[in-house]
């Protein structure tokens, strides 16, 4: 089969495109799916970089997220069947491999029927950045009616996400952006507020904004030092949540102060720690999000595709560029 490898860590040109084995058989809880898209996520680039710090298997395909027909299903399958369309999100950790190809195999907590009212594509751009703006803010800060949200980088893969569910749940939302083009694109997916982080200080205008008290949420998709400042624009008892690792010169003080509730959100997990429950409750995830799209109260926005030899591309878009919206591959 045609896919991307690379055989070292490194800038975007370590990745090749060429012949490989197509994975052969289904283990007993597993599935192979046929690849129409896959989508390309931050994870994937920093994967790619320094793949010693993951476990993968040389050589590496790289990609989490993938949307395609089911070709053959393993003893234990019960809930999918060859034909099937799906979308799942499963990163190449552990033995497996990724979805920069046209084959992949993939556990069946993972997976969920693909909306029928959106295309390949969407589908491949939504499960990871689903699942962590899921997890943050209903998982993590249990989110609720009435609240009030800060999610940095809105017009990002997360942040766009985030932004929906976050109104669906009916709290009002503040979100930070770098350009009048991003402000435009997040107001019509229904935030409140939005800051120019560049030209605007984030925890004043937060503060201002609620009345001195800060936000019930803040959620950070950036890290660094939009982690820090988020303690000074969540109220006291309040939830800060993030997916980056802290700093380690993050200043814990005001956190401590105000009692502030901290969580992390790292999707990988189920697979990194191989947790079956949680690999279900992933793919429920997948299921109820399919429900809000196939209703249209919940999009996915691709800011441009390529196809699968235009991997390198692809890549350097993303990182450079910072589009609003997804990245996709296209598999021929």
């Amino acid at each position: 089969m045609k896919a991307v490898y690379f055989e070292k860590g490194g800038a975007s040109e370590v990745l090749q495109y060429g012949e490989v084995n197509t994975p052969c058989s289904c283990g007993e809880g597993q599935l192979l799916v046929r690849i129409q898209a896959a989508g390309i996520n931050p994870i994937d680039c920093k994967i790619r970089a320094a793949p010693d710090r993951f476990p993968v298997s040389f050589p590496v395909i790289p990609g989490c997220d993938g949307a395609g027909i089911v070709e053959a299903v393993g003893e234990k399958v019960t809930m999918f069947k060859p034909g099937d369309a799906v979308y799942f999100s499963q990163p190449g950790f552990n033995r497996r491999q990724g979805t920069y190809a046209e084959y992949a195999l993939v556990d069946e907590g993972l997976l969920a029927e693909k909306p029928h009212s959106i295309s390949y594509e969407q589908a491949a751009a939504a499960p990871l950045v689903l699942i962590t703006a899921w997890e943050a803010l209903h998982g993590r800060a249990r989110i609720s009616a009435g609240q009030t949200v800060l999610i940095h980088a809105g017009a990002g893969g997360v942040g766009h996400v985030a932004i929906q569910l976050a109104k669906l749940a009916g709290a009002h939302v503040i979100t930070t952006v770098s350009s009048d083009e991003k402000a435009g694109f997040v107001k019509r997916l229904g935030a409140d507020k939005t800051i120019n982080y560049l030209i605007e200080d984030v925890p004043e205008t937060v503060k201002h904004w609620t009345g001195g008290e800060g936000v019930d949420i803040a959620f950070d998709t950036v890290g660094g030092p939009v982690l820090q400042s988020c303690f000074d624009c969540v109220k006291t008892y309040g939830d800060v949540v993030t997916i980056l690792q802290p700093a380690a010169d993050t200043d814990w003080r005001e956190a401590r102060l105000r009692n502030l509730r901290f969580s992390f959100e790292l999707m990988l997990t189920p697979v990194l720690l191989e947790l079956d429950n949680a690999k279900r409750h992933q793919g429920k995830i997948l299921q109820r999000c399919a429900a809000l799209m196939e209703a249209g109260k919940l999009n996915i926005e691709t800011a441009k595709s390529f196809s699968l030899a235009e991997v390198v591309a692809a890549q350097d878009y993303l990182e450079k560029q910072h589009p609003a919206g997804k990245v996709v591959l296209t598999v021929e």
